[in-house]
């Protein structure tokens, strides 16, 4: 199992403002909407250096996002911000009709993802967003995993022509991809190669899948782990690739098991190539008022867990 550098340790929102930044010196196209949480999204740059392309349009998300979906009919590039229960679940039916329908070039830029959102509670946390965003057809939804390939998805998203669901969060977490990677959606990217176990993991559970490989390989078990950013389109080449070489798979996300990331590789692989497989997902439960750490525990998403996920399902192989 290689090592990594950690370079620093970063909110993958920062890494949202800082792309936004960039793209607002260099593409004039790109205009930001936020609800009445700039500071929050990280978007006070942009703000600050380009007024005349940033719209404030308060707590009416349903309106930002019919906004949004307008401003694509002059030609602009829209990048809406808001918290990602705010981005998903109360808009729905305005992504629904007025963005996904009609292909509309709009960017849903959602930070406070999961349960890591913390002390806010339940009525904040989205654990359903990938899923409800995945259904919608012609949508893209990435989920990067830290402040380095946040700040390259947002600005590879700006060259992308259609709909767009971005997700990230608020903790800092370890900042490892390399700094002004280029970013291409749709593409898996390989942190380790293995042979034992498959291990696909997106967002914070990137991390923790590093953490669980150097456990593994001190037990003798060579794990394989794939950074998925991309959860549509998936990387089927690269999912089918691996699990024909390892012949068992795990998946590890911060979101519900029902229609995630473990979601969509069990249907691929049901479809191309029936696969012992474990999830490492929140189990048909709503998040808590907690710290972040406090809930990543109670809810079986630390690296202990992909480890104890590993040792099922190998013994299913």
């Amino acid at each position: 199992m290689k090592k990594f550098d950690v370079q620093n340790v970063k909110d993958t929102r920062s890494g949202f403002g800082a792309g936004l930044s960039e793209l607002g010196k260099t593409n004039s196209k790109v205009v930001a909407l936020c609800a009445d949480l700039t500071g929050s999204l990280k978007m006070d740059a942009f703000q600050k250096d380009h007024p005349e392309r940033f719209f404030q349009v308060g707590i009416a998300e349903a309106n930002m996002m019919g906004v949004a979906a307008g401003l694509t009919i002059g030609g602009w590039i829209p990048f809406t911000g808001t918290f990602a229960n705010f981005s998903t679940g109360r808009v729905y039916d305005q992504i629904r009709q007025s963005i996904a329908y009609s292909g509309k070039n709009v960017k849903i830029c959602a930070s406070h993802a999961g349960i890591t959102l913390g002390e806010d509670g339940a009525t904040h946390q989205i654990l359903e967003d990938i899923g409800l965003m995945k259904m919608l057809p012609g949508m893209v939804v990435i989920n990067p995993c830290d402040y380095n390939q946040t700040k390259a998805a947002t600005i590879a998203i700006a060259d992308y022509d259609g709909p767009v669901y971005l997700r990230f969060g608020r903790p800092a977490v370890p900042n490892f991809t390399e700094a002004d990677g280029k970013f291409e959606i749709g593409k898996a990217l390989m942190i380790n190669e293995g042979a034992d176990v498959s291990i696909f993991a997106t967002g914070h559970l990137v991390w923790k899948a590093i953490e669980a490989g150097h456990a593994l390989a001190e037990i003798g078990i060579d794990a394989e782990i794939i950074n998925i950013h991309t959860i549509k389109p998936l990387d089927e080449e690269a999912v089918l690739k691996s699990a024909s070489k390892t012949r068992c798979v795990v998946t590890a996300e911060e979101h519900q098991m029902n229609g995630g990331l473990g979601d969509s590789i069990a249907q691929l692989l049901a479809r191309k190539l029936p696969t012992p497989m474990e999830m490492v997902a929140v189990n048909d439960s709503f998040g808590e008022s907690g710290t972040p750490d406090d809930l990543m525990k109670k809810y079986g998403l630390e690296s202990v867990n992909i480890v104890e996920a590993v040792q099922a399902v190998l013994k299913r192989k």
